[in-house]
């Protein structure tokens, strides 16, 4: 399911082989929720898109996308841009994830998206800052000094 949602708040997991719940992102209001991989290879989605909040989302499947994208140059302009973006978002996450330490990226979270806190339990917060739970408890203490 590709998806835009206002005023609310989603995650993307995946389940491990151990079942783990590893969280690759999370998406707040007007972002878009795509799955760029299965969308445009069409191919099954390995993650699992969930929403926290109640939202208004519209879906496109693949032959709508497409003739979006073929018809209407503003699509196609905005489609490239967002793209563009995208990548942006996705590589900064996996420099940070190496970079930054356990603490940093609590910090980031906050400033960059302070509404998880509200909705998000602290056990997928734990999972998406790459932390456990019992870490997570003690850079929130940190942060708080």
């Amino acid at each position: 399911m590709n998806t835009t949602c206002w005023r609310a708040v989603w995650y993307v997991h995946m389940y491990t082989t151990t079942r783990a719940t590893r969280l690759p992102q999370f998406f707040g209001d007007n972002e878009i929720v795509i799955d760029v991989t299965s969308l445009f290879l069409k191919i099954p989605s390995q993650e699992n898109i969930q929403c926290l909040t109640d939202c208004k989302a519209w879906k496109l499947d693949y032959d709508t996308f497409q003739m979006l994208y073929h018809t209407i140059p503003a699509f196609n302009e905005w489609g490239r841009a967002w793209m563009t973006y995208a990548l942006h978002i996705m590589k900064k996450r996996s420099i940070d994830m190496v970079s930054l330490s356990a603490l940093q990226r609590y910090n980031q979270l906050i400033v960059s998206k302070p509404q998880i806190f509200q909705f998000a339990p602290l056990k997928h917060i734990a999972s998406y800052l790459g932390v456990t739970d019992t870490s997570l408890s003690r850079i929130r203490k940190e942060a708080v000094q």
